[in-house]
């Protein structure tokens, strides 16, 4: 196996719209040669947690599926899930699949999957979400998309092989589409309808709940705004203390422990 086929580093996520909700999971597979791939995936119905353990289970597969015996760093940003499959499954299996508290666990089957394929090869790490990780944040965009009913483009070893630049694309694309926003969006023309009007959807409950965040005064962490607006926690504290988005202005509180606070006012 050369280097360009031989996998570095898996990285995993999950995100779920209600939890249970609508669920998304994404895996992206970093391989020595510079080569990427990407998978993700969702379900109707589901929680955060069996997305984050869907994507674990995705990235194992794949890496069985390769045949690849050399050892791998698989990152994710799930304690449950980390724990889950490095410390505390040896107890459940010894006690028939159940808590200490005697429960039955949570998730069996798909800890049974896990557990399948887990081996020595793999280290398992923790990588904290929405800390600029660049692997996290783009597992978590490829979650969140699938979680709200969008079909991200995902990158693939073949068109690696085949020498595209995917992130130029990318670059040039936002290039263009900054520079002529009134050019009509044919990927969004070809998405269902009802995709479509699940994303509004969305969008209005995204609003209604930034509305009752406005008017009852809660302050929220810089996590929990960029989950409402749907953006990287990076660039909610790269826009300043005071800024205006949509429908309100956002400003900068205090900051409590490692996490800065942040008010909503609407403007309008």
């Amino acid at each position: 196996m050369n280097s360009f086929n031989r996998i570095q580093s898996i990285y995993t996520d999950g995100a779920c719209s209600g939890n249970p909700g609508p669920g998304g999971w994404g895996t992206v597979i970093y391989f020595e040669g510079g080569a990427v791939q990407e998978l993700g995936g969702s379900e109707r119905d589901t929680t955060n947690n069996r997305m984050e353990m869907q994507a674990a289970i995705a990235g194992l597969s794949y890496l069985a599926d390769s045949g690849q015996r050399d050892p791998i760093i698989l990152y994710t940003d799930s304690e449950y899930v980390k724990n889950g499959i490095t410390k505390w499954i040896g107890g459940w299996k010894k006690k028939g699949w159940k808590t200490s508290t005697g429960k039955p666990v949570l998730n069996q089957e798909l800890w049974e999957i896990l557990d399948q394929f887990n081996s020595s090869q793999v280290e398992w790490r923790y990588v904290r979400g929405h800390s600029g990780d660049v692997g996290n944040e783009r597992c978590d965009a490829i979650a969140r998309a699938f979680s709200l009913g969008k079909i991200p483009e995902l990158k693939t070893l073949d068109s690696h092989q085949q020498g595209a630049n995917l992130d130029m694309i990318d670059a040039q694309s936002l290039s263009v589409a900054t520079s002529d926003e009134s050019k009509p969006n044919d990927s969004l023309d070809n998405v269902p309808r009802e995709i479509r009007v699940a994303n509004l959807r969305n969008s209005v409950d995204m609003l209604h709940m930034a509305d009752e965040i406005a008017a009852k005064g809660y302050l929220i962490t810089s996590s929990e705004l960029a989950d409402l607006m749907d953006i990287n926690a990076s660039a909610v504290t790269s826009r300043g203390d005071n800024w205006v988005w949509r429908n309100w202005v956002v400003s900068r509180v205090r900051r409590e422990g490692n996490q800065i606070l942040w008010q909503l006012e609407r403007v309008d």
